[in-house]
């Protein structure tokens, strides 16, 4: 995605906030887990913008929050999430690419914005969307890409990936895991590009004996349809070799002469998994809209491990009007454990925000959201939640408060 340049604008935001749904890693007392619900207050501030120096790119989108809540004050948390993109060109033909995604949150929202001011998609990161418990979670993704540009038209990318998604919770899998890649592109014409990637990842899981490892490849394609108008994909599959160990029940005859109930057993699959993706994003002064989908193999959420997944997106900010600011995002994930429990699971996101300048600092801001979690295998897993806000917002600027 081509950023356009925006100045660095930080904002700060006091809000009333209700949510539905809470729920930790837990049983009630009736052996149930818990459905709470609690009006809070939420204090949130951040800082986005984008800009270009003669060999360099930064683009920048951080934001933060405090959120108290009267009732279940057990899940009152602070959540932080970081974009940032910096592209640096050493000489005419090598550019070194560095992209971060970071965080923690204890209540995710399961929807990743599309932001104007970052020049690269979140949901190339491992970012945890599909979480189903209100449990404290700190990811981070570390990308870095050397890119030679052989010449006008051809030009090759050698990269790697370091992520950790980390679970509070010991009921829960946190994993550790590494991406290599390399890729081949070549210019057919102004506005088109074609090529061929191979990658590489290992996932390895805490608490539990399961790893995985992955090779993939795929075809790609690029076009610019447009000045800010962009549409890019990727077409292949990957080869997936998951190890799995546990204990299994030994035959009672046995049992009775070696003295012990349960063995070991190592469990080994190999399978093939479609592997596409395609985005169409939009970017213009005044906001991004952008429409995704594709079909590949992530860590899971914790509870479930290593998982294929189809995911769908779509999101549109905009502030072009005079006073108003509007956005909304949603999105759809239907996955299927390949890990440690065999089983489909998934669910739908979505929330609408809205932004009214009231002066040239001051605005109101309100949003609502809704995660429905569903899953033919697992009765349990099938629950919707909801949250609200309305409040406060002061940024500087002469347009109003740009909302994600």
């Amino acid at each position: 995605m081509e950023a356009p340049q925006i100045s660095f604008r930080p904002f700060v935001e006091v809000s009333a906030v209700y949510d539905t749904g809470l729920s930790g890693v837990g049983l009630t007392s009736a052996g149930e887990l818990a459905n709470l619900s609690s009006p809070g207050i939420q204090v949130a501030g951040g800082i986005s913008g984008y800009h270009s120096w003669r060999h360099t790119q930064l683009g920048l989108d951080y934001r933060g929050n405090v959120t108290e809540f009267q009732k279940a004050t057990y899940y009152s948390n602070t959540s932080q999430s970081l974009m940032l993109g910096i592209k640096h060109q050493f000489t005419r033909h090598i550019f070194l690419n560095l992209r971060e995604t970071a965080g923690m949150f204890s209540y995710g929202s399961g929807v990743l914005p599309l932001s104007e001011a970052v020049p690269f998609d979140p949901g190339q990161s491992y970012v945890p969307v599909t979480d189903f418990f209100d449990n404290r979670t700190i990811y981070g993704t570390t990308q870095a890409d050397l890119i030679i540009q052989k010449s006008a038209r051809l030009s090759f990318d050698f990269g790697g990936d370091g992520f950790l998604n980390r679970m509070r919770s010991t009921a829960l899998d946190s994993v550790l895991g590494a991406t290599a890649r390399g890729d081949v592109q070549y210019r057919l014409t102004r506005r088109t590009t074609i090529g061929a990637n191979y990658t590489y990842s290992h996932f390895s899981f805490n608490h539990v004996y399961s790893s995985t490892d992955i090779h993939g490849a795929a075809a790609t394609y690029a076009v610019r349809l447009s000045r800010s108008l962009e549409f890019t994909g990727y077409g292949g599959f990957m080869r997936v070799e998951t190890k799995f160990i546990q204990d299994v029940p030994v035959d009672p005859t046995i049992a009775a002469i070696i003295g012990i109930s349960e063995s070991p057993e190592v469990i080994y699959s190999v399978r093939y998994v479609p592997n596409v993706s395609a985005r169409l994003s939009q970017t213009f002064q005044h906001g991004v809209a952008y429409i995704s989908g594709g079909h590949t193999v992530t860590p899971g959420n914790g509870l479930f491990l290593t998982s294929t997944l189809t995911d769908i997106s779509a999101g549109y900010t905009y502030t072009g009007l005079r006073r108003w600011s509007f956005g909304a995002q949603g999105s759809y994930q239907n996955a299927s454990s390949i890990g440690n429990i065999y089983g489909a699971y998934g669910g739908e996101n979505g929330n609408i925000t809205v932004s009214r300048q009231l002066s040239r600092a001051v605005h109101v801001v309100a949003s609502g959201g809704v995660r429905r979690y569903t899953s033919p295998d697992f009765p349990l897993y099938n629950r919707t939640f909801y949250d609200t806000r309305i409040g406060i917002g002061f940024a500087p600027g002469d347009v109003p408060l740009r909302v994600w």
